[in-house]
């Protein structure tokens, strides 16, 4: 009886032995040797994200640039418009204002022309106008007469409309007074009688 209680004590007291074990460190294993994060990976995860920060801020600061080298193309083209509108048109109100001259020169030549007086010299005056719009014509001025051409509202004032068989209808009967230009840019517009048909509608 007292053989067997002792070999029952000994079998229970086998597992706390067991559990005792378990909780021992093994013999020979320090803590350095547990497995931990490698240094090396995160501090090139941390090498990744400053990369991805600076491509950023390099593909940021390129179209900073490329919008400043646009700005700077503009700023230069609209400079240059600038600088050739001054050269072709520098001179508009100075035509304008030899408008009036202009015109007074060639109504005083078509006056002499009519009256031929013998006091008067249409052939000098006529010289005169010629030498004045060639003058202008190396300037860049032109005179609009467009008589026989299409009407062009664009370029054309219709003073009045007149019937006729031998032009097309909106064509330009005759010019009251001729236009300006100056280097393809409207200075007056051309007085002119426009064709209207004879017939009439059905």
């Amino acid at each position: 009886m007292t053989g067997t209680s002792k070999q029952k004590s000994h079998t229970e007291a086998t597992p706390e032995r067991a559990d005792e074990d378990a909780q021992e460190p093994l013999e020979g294993v320090s803590d350095a040797e547990v497995p931990e994060a490698a240094p090396e990976e995160a501090e090139e995860d941390e090498l990744n994200i400053e990369l991805n920060i600076l491509r950023d801020k390099l593909a940021e600061l390129e179209d900073k640039q490329l919008r400043a080298r646009a700005e700077a193309d503009n700023i230069q083209r609209r400079a240059a418009r600038d600088v050739e509108n001054a050269r072709k048109f520098g001179v508009e109100r100075l035509i304008r204002d030899l408008v009036p001259v202009i015109d007074s020169l060639e109504r005083a030549v078509e006056m002499a022309r009519d009256a031929k007086q013998e006091d008067s010299d249409p052939d000098g005056m006529e010289l005169a106008a010629k030498l004045l719009f060639d003058t202008l014509s190396r300037h860049g001025v032109e005179r609009i007469f467009p008589e026989g051409e299409p009407f062009n509202p664009e370029w054309h004032e219709a003073v009045a409309m007149a019937p006729s068989d031998d032009c097309e209808e909106n064509s330009v009967l005759n010019v009251v007074q001729a236009g300006l230009s100056l280097n393809g840019r409207l200075v007056r517009a051309a007085k002119v009688v426009v064709s209207r048909t004879t017939k009439e509608d059905d």
